[in-house]
């Protein structure tokens, strides 16, 4: 889902991405005079099969022709699928707010990283934006609406001049209404717009490829600090699901995250496909600042379990700056594929207050400059469809590194994985006006036992278990992960101070036991898709994963109406079991451990309804249908409740000329 806006490194202006915002129509007008090409016959000549999607994973595989537009009505009306990660999150309930990645899994980020991943989910990556190679000109829109307040709206346009380059722009912008402690049902709370420029170059002879982009997206999010119990409401936490009428901790906080990304990919192919040179170039800025006034909302205050710098103002800001070029080479063949390469990266993180000086910013910390260099590649061999091994790896001199070994036989797999890597810069240091680290007087509060170490074996298989012409098609996916994790960094609470955190480490080892089942089944109209997953570990010091997880999806499908039309109809249901949750501290974007809150288990079921009609895709949704059996909420984190029972409509429109 394409992305955007433009700013400045502090405050945005927002005069300058309106200009664009209303370019954007214009640009789009001459895409919405008709829906397809057709000829004189009018028999359809351009569509999803004459416009293919390039990524830039496929153009460091030597596999730069592209792939048909994906046009299936599955998974549409999920929300995970609305924006750019769609793991299971915990979060903060409302759309757009802070979230994490519920499941474990191993980190492979080496070096320098800033730290702030609260609303990751919501901003491009950089090295994943789909580039287009298009006979006519494609464009599209896509717009979902929410009965509690929550839209998002994405539209793109894109062209090829002749078969060389294609160039696109692309906007996209989403918000929530506040579900908590307001009296109006249209008070806002979360605010997101982007824009995106790409292009993609190719030579005659198709000897050279370049993909870039350009991307600015600005995201702010009211903080509410969760719910704030009356003494009314006794011990139960039954009692907190009246939404708009609870109390909240924050009135007059806020997060903004402001991201900046240029990235140019390109690829000379020296002999073949058997020998091809690549650089990358990776620019990107990510500024954070929180912000709350005490003196219009003095209140606040009682939420802070410290207040270190300022009595009447909270604004902390922390820029990250990184500058990456990587240069390798790559090839291909019949049986094997193999990339080399080596990476330069100069990163800057400075972190600001203005609770010094209301007038100006100043440094609250000295400036971190890490420059750093890596080395790595992977190299895989494969024997027809039975068999293939593959070795991948990277190391930063002098002290962090992953290493991955895969082996495929038939419909079995297995994967052991190593990684040694150093906190985040965020972990290492931080200076604000409620949390400061590092603090030797605190007890906890030092990360002086290591790196973290991950080592984990996965067997895994993906089964087919019919005949491709059986009228019963079934599949089934599974897996087993043994992990062992040394020097955990993780967030806590610090001794006596329930919502203070600070960076900790255990000083030790830690075991993970990760089973995953998925079974797939289509009969006919039916279909089936069932999956779940357990963690054995996933509580106490240091970590917290639900026991089970799952996700349910029962629908038909099929035409109807003489075949004019192709729909779903059907109910997805998520569970999870209960849990002790992360916590979150707004004023630092961190999900940190605490005991102070159980959750109980939990489940979403949702009803909903898909068509498409040529071009043209929509969906209607029930979402949390069974809210009140038995339960009147849920809470995905401690004190904030998911969002109550709504219905939502989703659309998406394609354009090929």
């Amino acid at each position: 889902m394409p992305d955007a806006i433009i700013c400045r490194s502090t405050s945005p202006r927002p005069g300058r991405w309106w200009l664009l915002l209303l370019g954007l129509p214009l640009a789009l007008l001459p895409t919405l005079s008709r829906a397809q090409v057709v000829d004189d016959s009018t028999k359809a000549i351009y569509g999803p099969k004459t416009t293919l999607v390039v990524r830039e994973v496929d153009v460091l595989r030597n596999q730069p022709d592209g792939h048909p537009l994906d046009t299936t009505l599955t998974g549409m009306h999920n929300s995970r699928n609305w924006y750019y990660d769609s793991t299971f999150q915990q979060s903060l309930g409302n759309v757009a707010l802070a979230s994490r990645r519920l499941l474990w899994e191993p980190n492979t980020r080496l070096g320098a990283r800033v730290g702030r991943n609260a609303f990751d989910r919501y901003f491009r990556d950089a090295a994943t934006i789909p580039y287009y190679d298009t006979r006519s000109p494609y464009s599209f829109f896509r717009f979902v609406q929410g009965g509690v307040g929550e839209q998002l709206f994405e539209g793109a346009y894109t062209r090829s001049i002749k078969k060389a380059v294609n160039v696109g722009i692309a906007y996209e912008r989403f918000g929530a209404n506040k579900q908590l402690g307001t009296t109006n049902n249209r008070d806002p709370q979360v605010t997101h717009a982007g824009v995106l420029i790409f292009a993609r170059y190719q030579t005659k002879n198709e000897r050279y490829h370049a993909l870039l982009n350009y991307y600015q997206a600005r995201h702010r999010a009211i903080e509410q600090g969760g719910i704030k119990p009356r003494a009314t409401d006794g011990d139960t936490l039954a009692n907190l699901f009246d939404y708009r009428s609870e109390d909240v901790w924050l009135r007059q906080a806020q997060n903004k995250d402001h991201r900046d990304q240029f990235h140019l990919t390109h690829t000379y192919n020296l002999v073949g496909r058997g020998l091809t040179a690549y650089h990358l170039l990776d620019w990107r800025r990510q500024y954070n600042r929180y912000t709350d006034d005490f003196t219009v909302g003095p209140l606040d205050r009682d939420y802070y379990a410290r207040v270190l710098r300022s009595s009447t103002q909270t604004d902390d800001r922390s820029t990250y700056r990184q500058l990456e070029n990587t240069l390798g080479v790559l090839g291909r063949t019949d049986f094997l594929e193999y990339r080399l390469y080596g990476r330069y990266r100069n990163a800057r993180l400075r972190t600001q207050s203005r609770a010094a000086d209301p007038d100006r910013e100043i440094d609250v910390l000295p400036e971190v400059a890490a420059n750093q260099l890596f080395v790595g590649g992977t190299a895989s061999f494969r024997w027809r469809k039975l068999f293939d091994v593959e070795a991948a790896g990277e190391y930063k001199f002098f002290n962090e590194v992953w290493l991955r070994g895969r082996l495929r036989f038939g419909p079995l797999t297995g994967e052991v994985l190593h990684s040694t890597y150093a906190p985040t810069l965020t972990q290492q240091q931080f200076r604000g006006n409620h949390h400061a680290w590092p603090d030797t007087t605190a007890t906890g509060d030092i990360l002086s036992v290591g790196n973290t170490t991950v080592d984990q074996l996965t067997v895994s298989l993906n089964q087919r278990l019919s005949r491709a012409d059986a009228a019963l098609q079934q599949r089934v996916q599974a897996s087993a992960s043994f992990v062992t994790i040394y020097n955990l960094v993780y967030y806590g609470q610090r001794e006596n101070y329930r919502r203070d955190l600070l960076p900790m480490q255990i000083d030790g080892s830690k075991q993970l036991l990760v089973g995953f089942l998925r079974h797939q089944l289509s009969y006919g109209l039916l279909h089936l898709d069932n999956q779940v997953t357990f963690t054995q570990g996933g509580e106490g010091e240091g970590l917290r994963v639900p026991k089970l997880v799952g996700n349910s999806r029962i629908y038909a499908q099929g035409f109807i109406f003489k075949k004019a039309l192709f729909s779903q109809f059907g109910v997805e249901t998520y569970f999870q079991s209960g849990w002790t949750p992360y916590d979150y501290a707004p004023s630092v974007q961190q999900f940190y451990v605490q005991d102070h809150f159980t959750a109980r288990g939990f489940a979403v079921a949702d009803v909903f309804f898909m068509a498409d009609i040529k071009t043209v895709s929509v969906f209607l949704k029930m979402a949390y249908v069974n809210q009140g059996l038995p339960q009147a909420g849920y809470f995905p984190t401690p004190f904030y409740t998911g969002n109550p029972r709504s219905f939502q409509l989703g659309l998406k429109w394609n354009f090929f000329d």
